[in-house]
């Protein structure tokens, strides 16, 4: 890692010139990627300045307190070190992140749904978890969150659940969640204390851009409306506002009934056919070019059992990564940080290899 940094931090010196010359000024596409390389680089030379300034105060303190005879004292710097690892470790895995060379696509827009699945009114209030651990994410991260479509649950949560979401860097993050997630816990309706493993869905859709070139033909669609129900839908039942699209050459059906007015509805579901199409085309091109499996992981393949959420012992496995903490309660209020990142790195890693 300590080579690869120093030849990027080389390179820092390079672009600074490069900036600095009239003659890329002029060229703005030029002068653009320029300047965005030089914000990935200073962020990267900060965050080494740190874990080396971070370095040297651990071994500081390791050498103090080996001299130190005071056990007031003692017990201070222990607990110094300990935190001073632990930061340690934390700017180790942010420069790992950093080290992974930015995607044009990082920052697109995404498309999320999660459905309940195996499991009855359990799986519909997992899917109900996810949903808040993904917004929770999201606030966290600064980022926007829209809701697309929804169907509630009779028992609470969610039946399915559709939202989009932007900001910098969605995509680099939120890429692997696509799989099938599950939930091992004793339910509250379970009168004899029994565990129940039920289990939902993640797809990641990318939003298509105008460079996407997405054209449907109205011709192609056959669009129903129909009066909204469950809840939500009491507001606008008394006229047919939700929207069903069928997408007659691939067979693709989307659905909303969220919005109050019909048009509104019948745009988002327009958005969510148009990245469901733009994913399937670029399902077909993948098969063409015969990628390599791990390049197709997290796509949205819901077959895949991709983290089993464990409540009892407090514990979220990864089983694509090995990856394995104990800080549920954590995790399922939206920090997530720990595993997406891991995951960026290890699938990094794996591009490389193949």
């Amino acid at each position: 890692m300590e080579e690869k940094i120093k030849k990027l931090l080389d390179r820092l010196k390079e672009v600074e010139i490069l900036i600095g010359k009239p003659e890329t000024f002029v060229d703005q596409k030029l002068y653009k990627s320029l300047t965005q390389e030089h914000s990935r680089l200073m962020e990267l030379k900060d965050e080494w300045d740190y874990y080396l300034k971070t370095y040297n105060q651990l071994q500081q303190n390791k050498e103090l307190l080996l001299s130190e005879k005071d056990p007031e004292m003692i017990e201070i710097i222990k607990e110094d070190i300990m935190n001073l690892e632990q930061e340690y470790e934390n700017t180790k895995t942010r420069l790992e992140i950093i080290l992974v060379p930015p995607d044009p696509r990082d920052s697109r827009n995404i498309i999320m749904e999660i459905r309940a699945g195996t499991g009855g009114d359990e799986a519909g209030i997992f899917a109900g978890d996810l949903v808040r651990m993904y917004q929770n994410y999201a606030t966290k991260k600064g980022w926007k969150v829209e809701l697309l479509s929804s169907a509630e649950s009779e028992r609470g949560g969610y039946k399915e659940y559709i939202m989009s979401f932007s900001g910098h860097n969605v995509f680099r993050f939120l890429q692997y969640e696509a799989g099938g997630h599950r939930v091992q816990r004793v339910p509250e309706t379970e009168a004899s204390g029994r565990l129940h493993t039920s289990a939902a869905t993640v797809a990641v859709l990318l939003e298509p851009t105008e460079d996407d070139d997405i054209k449907i033909d109205e011709k192609e669609l056959r669009i129903d409306t129909f009066r909204s129900s469950g809840a939500g839908g009491q507001h606008v039942n008394t006229t047919d506002s939700a929207v069903r699209i069928t997408h007659l050459p691939t067979n693709i059906v989307v659905g909303c009934q969220d919005e109050r007015s019909q048009h509104k509805n019948k745009e988002k579901a327009m958005r969510l056919l148009k990245a469901k199409v733009a994913e399937m085309r670029r399902e077909e091109e993948a098969k063409k070019r015969s990628e390599l499996r791990s390049t197709q992981v997290g796509t949205g393949e819901r077959s895949e059992k991709i983290r089993t959420y464990n409540f009892p012992q407090n514990r979220v496995t990864d089983h694509r990564i090995n990856l394995t903490v104990y800080n549920l309660d954590q995790v399922i209020n939206g920090d997530l940080d720990e595993i997406t990142t891991a995951l960026v790195t290890y699938f990094h890693e794996q591009k490389l290899k193949s």
